[in-house]
C-alpha cells in the first residue's frame, strides 16, 4: 500500500478540517432556527424573552449535537480498534497457513526427490 506525499495528507487533512467547520456551522444555523421557530410558538413572549428562549433551545440543542458527536466519534475508535485487530489476526493466519504450505511443499519435493534417487 502507498502512502501519500506530506503535502497530499496535509491537503486531505485542511479539507477535512473546512468540511468539519461547515458543518459545525450547518449544525450552528439550524440550533437557532429551530429555536426561533420554537420561540414563536410562544406568542405571548415579550421580544427580550422570545430571544432568550430560542438562545436557550439552540444551546441545548448544540450542547446536546455535541454529545452524539462525541459518542459516535467514541465508537468510530472502538470499531477500528476492533476491525485493526481482527484485520492483524487474519493476516497472521493466513501467514501461518501459507508458511505451513511452504513446508509441506518442501517435504513433499524432498520426499519426491528421495523416492526418485533409490528407485
Amino acid at each position: 500500500m502507498s502512502r501519500r506525499p506530506p503535502e497530499d495528507a496535509e491537503a486531505a487533512a485542511g479539507i477535512a478540517q473546512l468540511e468539519g467547520y461547515l458543518l459545525c456551522q450547518a449544525e450552528i444555523r439550524t440550533a437557532r432556527a429551530e429555536g426561533d421557530a420554537f420561540a414563536r410558538r410562544m406568542a405571548w413572549l415579550t421580544t427580550a424573552q422570545h430571544e432568550e428562549v430560542a438562545r436557550h433551545y439552540a444551546d441545548e440543542r448544540l450542547a446536546l449535537s455535541k454529545e452524539l458527536l462525541g459518542a459516535v466519534a467514541a465508537r468510530c475508535v472502538e470499531l477500528q480498534d476492533e476491525y485493526e485487530a481482527r484485520y492483524l489476526a487474519l493476516r497472521q493466519r493466513l501467514l501461518c497457513r501459507c508458511v505451513a504450505l511452504l513446508l509441506v511443499s518442501c517435504a513433499l519435493s524432498a520426499a519426491a526427490g528421495f523416492l526418485t534417487l533409490y528407485r
